[in-house]
């Protein structure tokens, strides 16, 4: 297993934007995706991409973020746009390797620690 390191996070305004961004390339023949969890909650899919670029993305995101890898698939992007205060969050890179597929909604769905690989986090963390 190769860790996964996630970079980005930061602190912003709301309205701001953010990239988060993971290598990944020990783990691109996977469905990869972005989850997050906030103090409190429940962790949460983001944003997830398959082998053949096709993707999901929570509804409470659609339009605001996007997730992509670079030309060569190495490298895990989360970018986010218009950010609010509600996105402040642990982010987590995740490589699944059950067997969910990036272009179903069910990708979104966390998956268990035995079915997945999940960096260590970057805290993103909005204001009002």
């Amino acid at each position: 297993q190769v860790e996964l390191v996630e970079s980005g996070g930061g602190s912003v305004q709301a309205g701001g934007s953010l990239r988060l961004s993971c290598p990944v390339s020990v783990y691109t023949t996977y469905c990869l995706g972005w989850f997050r969890q906030a103090p409190g909650k429940e962790r949460e899919g983001v944003a997830t991409i398959d082998t053949d670029g096709s993707t999901s993305y929570a509804d409470s995101v659609k339009g605001r973020f996007t997730i992509s890898k670079d030309n060569a698939g190495n490298i895990l992007y989360l970018q986010m746009n218009d950010l609010k205060p509600e996105d402040t969050a642990m982010y987590y890179c995740v490589a699944r390797i059950d067997k969910a597929y990036g272009g179903s909604p069910e990708s979104l769905v966390p998956p268990l620690d035995d079915s997945s690989y999940w960096g260590r986090g970057t805290q993103v963390t909005v204001s009002s």
